[in-house]
């Protein structure tokens, strides 16, 4: 399943990437500066990565906790509060990803 989900991804993230950077270079070679249009795509395809691994990384770990509760009922308060935390530290590096896109809008 893995393979299924990250060769895709790498196919989407390459067919951004050669006119992102051929576009990156042109713009570089003119005095206007950069290319608005480029800084969006980069934003939209940060956040996309970055909303995609936190999504599919809390799957996992909700799954897994739910599938331990299931095995254990009596591990309940054991699991629970390590899943929460675990949780909390995936969607501040979404956050994260969303502030390094407005950083780069800033640029």
């Amino acid at each position: 399943m893995f393979n299924k989900i990250i060769a895709p991804l790498f196919v989407f993230v390459a067919a951004f990437a050669a006119p992102a950077i051929a576009s990156a270079q042109e713009a570089a070679g003119s005095a206007s500066g950069s290319n608005p249009s480029i800084l969006a795509v980069a934003m939209a395809v940060a956040i996309g990565l970055a909303a995609m691994g936190g999504g599919l990384g809390q799957g996992r770990a909700v799954a897994s906790a739910l599938e331990g509760i299931c095995r254990n009922p009596n591990a309940k308060d054991q699991v629970f509060v390590p899943m929460l935390l675990g949780l909390a530290f995936i969607e501040s590096l979404v956050i994260f990803a969303l502030v390094i896109a407005f950083i780069i809008q800033g640029m």
